[in-house]
């Protein structure tokens, strides 16, 4: 008789609970931070006639030559930087983590951060060590100096701004944090394009330092593009951890068509701005609502009694995200991601219904 499952799957495996996506059939969906917005259908028309002209009978250009030059173009990514894709910005974490997983190796993050930090962590057999913000989410940089000193990760994740809790760091924090770590620090900027920072000009000053971002927030979230910017001599040894055509054809001929119209990503971007001031001056006027100041397309708020108001909005078929459990600091908080102006007030009408319904 064959060994069951669990006498061979590694028990970190067994022990972990999968992501989880919800189905959102029906529903106003405001839970995976996604761009609202559907492209011109001008442009729809011009990548429909694109598909039509693509051998998807053939290998993709591996080395997606044509997109990196568009990528290091649109994004202005420094001279003398290299460019590694992934599918998705989930891909390129777990490369890193795959090509730096010594035995007793550790990869370092915040606490509350992005769940890929710490899965991809187990998943690739490093040590993950969480370093917790303080209570208004903001770097607590004594006690990460302190941590790297003790743990000497191989890597630490910093996600700029932070997700689930959407501010950005002190950048001088971060700034201190690469110049003391041993190893690589990877800047992940998924919500550069609702922030007023980056680190991108910050590559050619720092050795050590990586930059990742996606386009899935951009509006291509359907496409699964992510990539990292950096140092050759860094990006040179991590391109041996990707596998090869990780980047489908239709992603990077489709990718590369849209990027030539940066001034449509820039103007859905502003829109999803403009939307987040108003949804948080409004959730602040809400009773019992506290929203926290945001850089990136979602917000995070604290309500009473905050997974029975998650659970009231699904059933008025409104899905945004539950976090109450998910770490101290998110005890009874909620994310709603900025939708469209209309998706917006329906899902402030309903939270008001909601929270008077449960008394709060």
């Amino acid at each position: 008789m064959p060994n069951s499952f669990d006498q061979v799957i590694r028990p970190e495996i067994l022990r972990l609970l999968p992501y989880h996506v919800p189905s959102s059939s029906g529903m106003i969906k405001l839970d995976a931070m996604e761009n609202p917005y559907l492209l011109p259908e001008t442009l729809r028309e011009e990548i429909a006639q694109l598909v039509t002209t693509i051998s998807v009978n053939r290998y993709p250009d591996s080395n997606s030559v044509s997109l990196k030059d568009s990528l290091r173009k649109t994004m202005e990514i420094p001279m003398g930087m290299d460019i590694m894709l992934g599918n998705g910005s989930d891909e390129i974490i777990q490369i890193i983590a795959l090509a730096l997983a010594k035995p007793g190796s550790v990869l370092m993050s915040v606490e509350p951060a992005f769940v890929m930090f710490r899965m991809i962590a187990t998943y690739t057999g490093m040590e993950y060590i969480g370093i917790p913000l303080k209570a208004n989410f903001s770097l607590d940089l004594d006690l990460m100096l302190t941590a790297i000193t003790k743990h000497q990760p191989a890597v630490i994740f910093i996600a700029y701004p932070n997700n689930p809790t959407g501010n950005l760091f002190d950048a001088e924090a971060v700034s201190r944090i690469i110049e003391s770590a041993p190893g690589v620090v990877v800047v992940d900027e998924a919500y550069h394009a609702f922030a007023d920072s980056s680190f991108m000009d910050k590559l050619s000053e720092y050795p050590n330092l990586l930059l990742m971002r996606t386009l899935s927030k951009l509006g291509l979230a359907g496409l699964r593009l992510g990539f990292l910017a950096g140092r050759p001599e860094w990006l040179v040894q991590l391109e041996k951890a990707r596998l090869p055509y990780n980047v489908g054809v239709l992603t990077q001929k489709v990718a590369q068509k849209i990027l030539q119209y940066p001034d449509i990503m820039q103007e859905q971007a502003d829109s999803i701005k403009a939307e987040r001031v108003l949804m948080n001056k409004y959730l602040n006027v809400l009773d019992g609502v506290e929203a926290f100041p945001s850089d990136a397309n979602f917000i995070l708020f604290r309500v009473s009694k905050a997974s029975q108001i998650f659970l009231e909005l699904k059933k008025r078929n409104i899905l945004i995200k539950n976090l109450d459990g998910l770490h101290p600091l998110l005890k009874n908080c909620l994310r709603v991601t900025i939708g469209t102006p209309y998706e917006n007030k329906q899902f402030l009408r309903v939270l008001q219904e909601c929270i008077m319904k449960s008394g709060n």
